[in-house]
């Protein structure tokens, strides 16, 4: 899963950044609202984590482009303002969690990850299709069909963000640990692997591809439909 922080003290950032590191979470950086709205232009974000208060802007001002693109993403706000009222306006403006600094960085991890489970560990469910993400399973009609690893994560991915065209370098950064080390090419054998394994044998229409953008989830589309 990939966190964007958007935070302009370097010591807090950095200290976040390790811990999500060491959590197996993939993590960028923004130092401000500029480099921030930039980073959420090019990628898709399980989270978001934005300070109040940044050089060129309030981080609230952030939260309408994260849920305009991906309604679902989460967006966690931190503030040393801990006002009543500016915790009321981050919720109103549509954050999903305010938390006040100082903050123990254990107490973040943990809030961060209850926000992840609520959206991102949840079953998705499209009409007979099922999948699992905690248990790594899909069911179709209640039968159980056996796509694992990276084509299950990359099905996963374009499930959650299936209304919109993800490309294979966006695949890349929110599912490989280090996307620069691997081609493109793996995104083509994990959907040939969906399809061989799901679509066919079921007739049935998951993924499809968009010319020289990417791919868009499109079930329940039958293929003759494409």
């Amino acid at each position: 899963m990939r966190i964007l922080v958007i935070e302009d003290d370097s010591a807090l950032c950095k200290s976040v950044e390790e811990l999500l590191n060491t959590h197996n979470y993939q993590t960028d950086v923004a130092e401000n609202l500029k480099d921030g709205e930039y980073f959420i232009s090019i990628r898709n974000y399980d989270l978001v984590l934005s300070d109040w208060d940044l050089p060129d802007g309030c981080g609230v001002d952030i939260i309408s482009q994260v849920k305009e693109k991906s309604p679902r993403t989460p967006v966690v706000i931190m503030s040393s303002k801990s006002s009543v009222e500016n915790e009321l306006r981050a919720f109103k403006e549509g954050a999903d969690d305010f938390i006040s600094k100082p903050f123990n960085t254990e107490v973040l991890l943990v809030r961060i990850q209850a926000r992840l489970r609520f959206w991102g560990s949840s079953v998705i469910e499209i009409e007979d299709l099922v999948i699992n993400p905690d248990e790594e399973k899909i069911t179709y009609k209640g039968q159980e069909i056996e796509v694992k690893g990276k084509p299950f994560e990359v099905l996963t991915h374009l499930a959650r963000h299936r209304d919109q065209i993800v490309s294979k370098e966006q695949l890349l950064d929110a599912i490989w640990e280090e996307p620069e080390l691997v081609t493109p090419n793996v995104i083509e054998v994990a959907i040939n692997q969906i399809r061989q394994k799901m679509d066919k044998p079921l007739n049935i229409g998951t993924i499809e591809t968009v010319r020289r953008r990417g791919y868009r989830f499109c079930y329940p589309k039958k293929p003759s439909e494409s």
